[in-house]
C-alpha cells in the first residue's frame, strides 16, 4: 500500500495528537515523529504549530465555512427556507465545536500560551470570531433578498446561533445522562426555528 504524502501524514498525526493531548501539550516534535517525518520536514509544510492547527480544523473537522460561502452567494438557492439553511449551519457548527473543543480547551489553562496562540491566529487572519461573521453575512444576504426583516439584528442572531452550538459541545458532560437532552438533528432544528421566530417575519 502506497504511503500518504508527508503533508497528509503530518495533518493526520496532528489531528490525532491534538484530540488526545490537546493543542497546548502537543509538540511539533511529537507530531513529526508520529507522522514518520523529521521536525524539519514539518516546517517545510507548515510555518508553525498554529498553522497546522488551522489546517486540521479546515481539513479534518466538519465544515461550516463551505456552507456559509455557498449560502452567502446564493441565499435562496433551491428554494430552501432560511430556517432550513440555519438548521444545516447549526448542525455543522455543533459537530465542529464538539470535535474542536477537546483540541483547543487546554490552551485556556495556560494564559501565556493562549496569548501566543491568539497572536498567531491574528497573523494567520483567522480565529473563532469568523464563523459568527459568516453567519451574520449570510443573514444580511437574506435581508437583501427580502427573506429576513430589514430591522433584524443579524449579528446578535449569528452570535446566539454559534454560541448555542459551542455551548452544546461542553455543557452536558456532568449531567446524569452524560450528554445533551436532544439529538443533534433535533437541537439544530429547534435552534433554527427559535432563531427565525426571533428574527421576525
Amino acid at each position: 500500500m502506497e504511503q500518504k504524502p508527508a503533508r497528509a501524514r503530518l495533518i493526520d498525526a496532528a489531528h490525532q495528537l491534538m484530540q488526545t493531548k490537546g493543542l497546548a501539550r502537543t509538540t511539533t516534535k511529537e507530531i513529526a515523529k508520529a507522522a514518520g517525518c523529521s521536525e524539519a520536514a514539518l516546517y517545510k509544510h507548515f510555518l508553525s504549530k498554529e498553522e497546522l492547527f488551522v489546517v486540521v480544523l479546515k481539513e479534518r473537522l466538519p465544515k461550516v465555512d463551505g456552507i456559509l460561502r455557498k449560502l452567502i452567494t446564493e441565499p435562496g438557492e433551491g428554494e430552501r427556507s432560511v430556517e432550513q439553511n440555519l438548521t444545516e449551519i447549526a448542525r455543522q457548527a455543533a459537530l465542529f465545536y464538539e470535535q474542536s473543543f477537546p483540541i483547543a480547551a487546554s490552551l485556556y489553562a495556560e494564559p501565556r500560551l493562549k496569548e501566543r496562540h491568539d497572536a498567531a491566529m491574528r497573523e494567520l487572519s483567522t480565529g473563532p470570531h469568523l464563523p459568527i461573521r459568516g453567519v451574520d453575512t449570510y443573514l444580511r444576504a437574506e435581508q437583501t433578498a427580502g427573506r429576513v426583516p430589514a430591522d433584524a439584528d443579524t449579528y446578535a442572531a449569528a452570535s446566539l446561533l454559534m454560541g448555542a452550538c459551542a455551548q452544546r459541545a461542553f455543557a452536558y458532560d456532568a449531567t446524569e445522562t452524560g450528554g445533551p437532552p436532544q439529538s443533534l438533528d433535533a437541537f439544530a432544528a429547534s435552534l433554527a426555528r427559535t432563531l427565525v421566530r426571533g428574527l421576525g417575519r
